[in-house]
């Protein structure tokens, strides 16, 4: 058997949206487990909507998914002669002729046909009329009007089209552009490859490709057409229901991992399992166990998932990916080290990259913000004895670590007869500002001595000062 070539072949004319990661992860993840290429191809024959913009965007996305790709990117409009050569091979061999139809008169004779109840498929005016190149000219296939075209596809099971149904597709505008139908194949025979993996909006273009491989004589691929994905209200997934751009989600503070893996799971599973390092996902991935109903995109899941891989991060990892998000905040630099200690006191409590932006605030600022509603309740002038206390005590601490400080805190409370939290909340919010955080004594080891004495003396003069106004 032939090793297996898949590709990913998007156009340019816009972001990488979910559906498509999708796609290219599928394709990506079938070639890796059997060994073989994965190619990359921008379909950038729509000159109109294509943009540079949209290519940085798609190998900015692709790169980010860590979706690497063995061969290109290979772009269509650097492989025009290709087309060409091919084309002149169709219309030598009587399956292309060349057609001069006003584009007027054909809405108007499509319109006709409708009204007379019958398909708006071009009539076939210029099937045998012999015509060469010339201005204004496309390039038609000719379809056989009699038959059956068969796709045997891996996901779906046997498709039969009617080729009487189908229509003498135009494969080169009168501009000189292939269309999508030709290009396609022209690119999937030229750059071998042998198996296919998209979307099933795609399953009304594959007739007509199937036709064009044979009028080539050019050996079929493979086809395996997944089911869209939906969005909660089952309707098709658009901007509605959230970002569907891939860098969108990066912007949003998700690991790719974690998008890969939710992603992988949107249409195929493997057994119970829902979370995958990427070696498991290469070893077990397989066609047969991609779904036939379409994917519905749960928000919710894809947290719990990015939660799940934020924790299971090394701390010092997630300090390169952190530090954007903590430059938009306008928060001052401090050393890799120290961020990643504090990293490690806020991986259990947060979801996305963004929520630990916002959680490290009390870590990076000079000064806290009490939170009101916590400041009234615990820095008032009956907290101010137990607060100088524990800074005292906090001095003197040696050596300053969790475990000293949690035998101090239980001490002082012994000395003052009162309960632990009695002394830990007021010192939480002089520490931090508000009244959930984590674990006291990790916050305190983490900010480390100087920093808490100067925060607890602030404290102090925060509740002198409340209690003179």
């Amino acid at each position: 058997m032939a090793a297996i070539v898949t590709r990913f072949p998007p156009s340019p004319t816009g972001y990488l949206h979910i559906g498509g990661a999708r796609t290219a992860i599928f394709n990506w993840l079938y070639a890796r487990r059997h060994g073989g290429k994965f190619i990359l191809r921008i379909e950038d024959t729509d000159l109109v909507r294509s943009t540079e913009a949209s290519v940085k965007a798609i190998l900015d996305a692709m790169e980010w998914l860590e979706l690497d790709w063995d061969e290109g990117p290979f772009y269509q409009t650097e492989r025009l002669e290709v087309y060409q050569e091919y084309l002149e091979k169709l219309v030598a061999g009587g399956h292309a002729y060349y057609c001069d139809c006003d584009p007027e008169d054909l809405d108007r004779r499509r319109q006709a046909a409708m009204a007379a109840g019958g398909k708006p498929k071009y009539d076939g005016r210029c099937r045998d009329r012999g015509l060469g190149p010339g201005p204004n000219r496309v390039v038609r296939f000719r379809c056989p009007l009699a038959g059956e075209t068969v796709l045997n596809d891996l996901i779906k099971g046997p498709i039969v089209f009617n080729n009487a149904e189908l229509d003498d597709l135009v494969l080169q505008k009168s501009d000189g552009i292939p269309t999508y139908n030709f290009a396609v194949v022209i690119d999937d025979v030229t750059m071998g490859i042998n198996l296919i993996i998209r979307g099933d909006d795609h399953v009304n273009n594959t007739p007509r490709q199937i036709l064009i491989y044979q009028a080539l004589g050019a050996p079929l691929p493979r086809f395996a057409h997944v089911p869209m994905i939906l969005g909660e209200d089952r309707a098709r997934l658009s901007k509605r229901h959230g970002a569907t751009s891939v860098m969108v989600y990066k912007e949003m503070g998700f690991l790719p991992e974690a998008l890969v893996n939710y992603l992988v799971r949107l249409g195929w599973s493997h057994g119970d399992q829902e979370i995958f390092s990427r070696e498991e996902m290469i070893a077990n991935f397989s066609l047969e166990h991609i779904g036939k109903a379409a994917g519905v995109f749960n928000p919710d899941k894809l947290l719990w998932l990015n939660a799940h891989y934020l924790k299971e991060r090394d701390p010092a990892a997630l300090v390169p990916l952190l530090r954007p998000f903590l430059h938009q905040r306008g928060y001052s630099e401090r050393p890799d080290d120290y961020l990643a200690r504090a990293i490690a006191t806020l991986q259990p409590r947060c979801q996305t990259l963004v929520e630990m932006a916002d959680a490290i605030r009390y870590y990076l600022v000079d000064e806290v913000d009490y939170d009101p509603a916590a400041a009234a309740k615990f820095l008032r002038p009956e907290t101010l004895s137990t607060i100088a206390r524990m800074q005292a005590v906090l001095a003197d601490l040696d050596p300053f670590d969790e475990a000293r400080m949690e035998q101090a805190f239980r001490s002082v409370a012994e000395e003052l007869g009162v309960k632990l939290g009695k002394i830990a909340q007021p010192v939480r919010v002089a520490l931090t500002g508000v009244t959930a955080s984590p674990g006291l004594f990790e916050v305190i080891d983490v900010l480390g001595r100087k920093t808490v004495l100067e925060r607890l003396g602030k404290a102090l003069d925060f509740i002198k000062a409340q209690a003179r106004s």
